[in-house]
């Protein structure tokens, strides 16, 4: 599999000359409409298949930006928050690390081509026919989509437990495991299912067309058989927080705008001292990474519905409408914490409360249909980067955990804890290079 290929190529498969994996998927869509016959002049092919008939190159279809993938972060925690979720958290199988690395590069080569609007490998439908294909091809046709892939790797990882207790080291990890990657304790509240928390590894894809975000889960997943398989899964719509605070804010199913003061991906002050583990903040690996919490949060959606405006507002701390905060008109407006109800939400999250601690969301909404009694099960999928997780959402949810009218009407069902390294620099480079290395 060469899934890096930066500049397209062509393979002959008999009469008719056919565009290769290493094109965007919108370049094969045009030769195909087009029903040209592509010859040994290929680049200078493709090169007119993206040019309109002036010469000039072709606007980009509508979501067809291209978030990059390689840079000193990963993409997919300060990146603008796109429209869907597919997050997946995977067991590693195999107890051969040189089986775990294989699986690491290959899918990093998968995830350079699929951000980049490509298909993975020798493509969905241009390998050999006796042979599975590299890709399953239900994203030929769509553009890049903002596609972000965003990995991390869990404590079990590093350590994990036998059916008898004992602690296992599976890969000679454990003495490169961070203090700040913990067990999260359990909460006060929770409800946790075990089936919808934990994993070794984590791949967050965000896109914003979700038949992009689940071919590159699946693709992943497919590449992994034998070595790691997926443990559980979640997809998510409408965000509920925004990194780009000077677009609307996005309302949660409680019917709130969520995440008005939320980190920006342009404020590189609050990511550095809030985000980004800085050298000295733990292992060397982990330097330019991130700390992801991952929660399922469930709502009690059919009692909400039934609350006062007065009830929910309080909740809050902020009216429904504008989203300002108690006492004041504007929804960015400082808010008078001391005018919110005691235990409102905001008055306990706001960093003013909390010593100036802040934390960078991304979370999702979900719906996955009806539990046994008719009820929705729909809520908030949870997602926060941070520096140091002892020092920020441990502390942030004790309190909230403790006092916060918004308890009422949520239950925390699921969770996880992952270390994201940082960014791959550039071709040739691996997920976890600096880790396995």
């Amino acid at each position: 599999m060469d899934a890096e290929r930066e500049q397209p190529t062509e393979q002959s498969t008999g009469p008719q000359t056919v565009p290769s994996a290493g094109l965007s998927r919108r370049a094969v869509i045009g030769w195909a409409g087009a029903g040209v016959a592509i010859g040994a002049a290929g680049v200078g092919t493709v090169a007119a298949a993206t040019m309109d008939d002036k010469g000039a190159p072709a606007p980009a279809a509508p979501g067809a930006a291209e978030i990059p993938f390689y840079g000193d972060h990963q993409s997919g925690i300060a990146t603008p928050v796109q429209d869907r979720l597919h997050f997946a958290a995977f067991d590693v199988s195999t107890t051969d690390r040189d089986a775990l690395v294989k699986m690491l590069k290959d899918w990093t080569k998968a995830a350079a081509a699929m951000t980049g609007g490509r298909e993975v490998g020798t493509g969905a439908a241009t390998g050999l026919p006796e042979a599975p294909p590299d890709d399953t091809g239900e994203a030929l046709g769509l553009p890049a989509s903002r596609l972000s892939l965003t990995i991390g790797f869990g404590p079990s990882l590093f350590e994990t437990s036998t059916p008898d207790g004992q602690l296992v080291d599976r890969f000679g990890l454990k003495a490169k495991r961070p203090d700040a990657l913990i067990d999260l304790p359990k909460f006060p509240h929770d409800n946790l299912d075990p089936t919808r928390s934990g994993g070794d590894i984590c791949i967050q894809a965000c896109a914003d067309d979700p038949q992009v975000a689940v071919h590159a889960i699946r693709n992943l997943a497919r590449i992994a058989m034998g070595t790691a398989s997926i443990r559980w899964s979640q997809l998510g719509f409408g965000k509920t927080s925004s990194t780009t605070p000077d677009a609307q804010t996005p309302r949660n199913l409680m019917g709130f705008k969520d995440g008005t003061h939320n980190i920006a991906g342009t404020d590189t002050a609050a990511l550095a001292d809030h985000v980004w583990a800085a050298p000295g903040d733990g292992p060397e690996w982990m330097t330019g990474g991130s700390y992801l919490v991952a929660r399922r949060i469930r709502m009690h959606i059919e009692t909400w519905d039934r609350t006062s405006l007065k009830e929910q507002e309080d909740v809050f701390g902020r009216n429904k409408g504008e989203g300002a905060p108690y006492g004041k008109a504007k929804e960015r407006d400082a808010p008078d914490l001391k005018a919110m109800p005691a235990g409102s939400h905001v008055r306990l999250a706001h960093p003013d409360s909390n010593n100036g601690l802040m934390i960078l969301r991304r979370g999702f909404s979900f719906t996955d249909g009806t539990d046994g009694l008719g009820r929705l099960d729909a809520g908030l999928f949870f997602l926060a980067y941070q520096r140091d997780t002892r020092k920020a959402f441990v502390p942030l949810q004790n309190r909230l955990a403790a006092s916060d009218k918004l308890n009422e009407y949520i239950q925390h069902v699921g969770s996880a804890h992952f270390a994201c390294p940082a960014g791959v620099r550039k071709p040739g480079e691996w997920w976890g290079q600096a880790l396995f290395g």
